[in-house]
């Protein structure tokens, strides 16, 4: 195995901001594509943060059925993935594992990720001193299926802290298990106990716009200029989805689409030719720029790329 942190900084220059096939609004996927994948297997779902200048990534790892970690100086190359969580055998709702979101507060990490069975999906947690070594919190899950809109499936968080109200703020996909159908809301003091929001869901397919038409989910809610921008997931179909965003003023009522969604799709003969999935991304104030990473398919097997937007303006 590589040695774990990278000892050096990798450079290179992402491709100019042209028109290019599969990206609206400014939007241009760096022309190394996939970032992650390969000989690693399925790798989908990730989540990530900014530590001074080393970047951390959490991602679904498929082929083991886990949550992996890696680290990156510059976004687009990554050290040797390891398995941070794996499920637990003796939990009974934890086959397989995917779909997390990693908050750091007061010097811990704290992870909520998607448990699931053949039948059903669950929300889990766990805290890390260094964002490698797990410790789940409790065996049973800290969320699971009891609305009607959810149906069998609560998946895909993504949590923020609110320091000014000592709060967590979770984003959620809920519905059927295969993929599920819309995004709801949620607020703890501790990251375990849940209240969720009497009006759920707070963002639902727009059966008027053909490439969002079936589904949305799959966000991350994204703090900006005194509002929240939504990056998610939008289904054309079952099978084919790309990628969008919308921006609140409080993150839960009022959405407004950007009109130059999709911002992301899939590009013919490429390595994301079938779908597009699961966005995440950090604004870095040094280069003025935003960098978006997705897991991308082509028929069966998904990976990470990366797409990046020069300057703050994202068209709204």
């Amino acid at each position: 195995m590589k040695k774990f942190l990278l000892p050096f900084i990798f450079v290179f220059v992402f491709a100019a901001a042209v028109v290019q096939a599969g990206t609206n609004g400014g939007w241009v996927k760096y022309p190394e594509n996939p970032v992650l994948g390969g000989d690693l297997g399925v790798c989908f779902d990730v989540t990530l943060l900014k530590d001074g200048d080393l970047y951390k990534m959490w991602f679904s790892w498929r082929t083991k059925d886990s949550i992996g970690y890696t680290e990156s100086r510059d976004g687009a190359h990554w050290s040797e993935p390891l398995i941070v969580l794996a499920p637990d055998p003796t939990c009974g709702w934890e086959i397989r594992l995917n779909r997390a979101s990693v908050v750091k507060k007061d010097g811990k990490y704290f992870m909520w990720y998607t448990g699931q069975t053949q039948k059903e999906s669950r929300i889990g947690m766990a805290e890390s001193p260094d964002g490698i070594h797990w410790t789940r919190l409790q065996k049973d899950p800290v969320m699971v299926a009891e609305e009607p809109w959810e149906k069998v499936a609560v998946m895909c968080p993504h949590v923020l802290w609110n320091e000014e109200q000592k709060i967590f703020h979770m984003w959620y996909s809920g519905g059927e298990q295969y993929e599920p159908n819309a995004i709801g809301y949620a607020t703890s003091p501790d990251g375990i106990h849940w209240t969720k929001r009497a009006g759920n869901p707070v963002f639902a397919a727009d059966p008027n716009t053909t490439w969002e038409q079936h589904k949305v989910t799959a966000c991350q809610v994204f703090p900006w200029e005194g509002e929240y921008l939504m990056f998610y997931i939008g289904f054309e179909n079952e099978h084919l989805a790309r990628i969008g965003i919308a921006r609140s003023k409080d993150g839960q009522t009022g959405w407004i689409r950007n009109a130059a969604n999709p911002i992301i799709g899939p590009d013919e003969g490429k390595w994301d030719a079938s779908a597009c999935y699961k966005p995440f991304v950090i604004y870095d104030e040094k280069t003025d720029r935003w960098l978006l990473w997705y897991n991308g398919r082509s028929g069966s097997v998904e990976q990470i790329g990366l797409v990046t937007h020069d300057g703050k303006e994202l068209g709204f």
